[in-house]
């Protein structure tokens, strides 16, 4: 009878040390959890600022183009073309990347492709014009490139 209740004890005993032992495991994995997360979420806490950004800066680089265009070497369009500089490198600092993805293979995952051009100096599926730079945030797509796909010409 002793000997009975001593191995009942005893298995009792084993269980609950196996309950805590998976218990502050749980707990361990759940902290190392949430310190990802807490890290991940530091890490892109600045996305939506710089999406907002985004448009000021598209509107920036159309200005400096009609410009450059129009021949101005001014002060106003080099205080521009400083300005936009310091915008993307202060962007730059905080995990914001341009993408210019003039001439490569389209990549859907990078690029919105908005258009086909029909072209011979291509292969199809070439980036053939960039309408909005794309950006990334720690290699996470921010705003995907709109862009013009090179496709075979009509009748080729």
């Amino acid at each position: 009878m002793l000997k009975a209740r001593a191995l009942a004890a005893e298995k009792a005993r084993d269980e609950y040390l196996d309950l805590a032992q998976r218990t502050k495991a749980e707990f361990e994995n759940y902290q190392k959890r949430q310190q990802r997360d807490l890290a991940t979420e530091r890490r892109f806490a600045l996305t939506p600022l710089a999406k907002d950004l985004l448009p000021a800066i598209d509107n920036l680089d159309r200005a400096l183009a009609v410009a450059r265009q129009a021949g101005d070497r001014g002060a106003l369009a080099q205080g521009g073309g400083m300005v936009q500089t310091m915008l993307l490198d202060v962007l730059r600092r905080h995990g914001v990347t341009r993408m210019d993805p003039q001439g490569q293979a389209v990549n859907y995952d990078l690029h919105e492709a908005v258009m086909q051009k029909p072209t011979t100096e291509h292969p199809p599926g070439i980036v053939v014009e960039v309408f909005e730079p794309g950006y990334l945030i720690h290699a996470r797509v921010l705003r995907p490139a709109r862009v013009a796909v090179s496709a075979a010409p009509a009748g080729a």
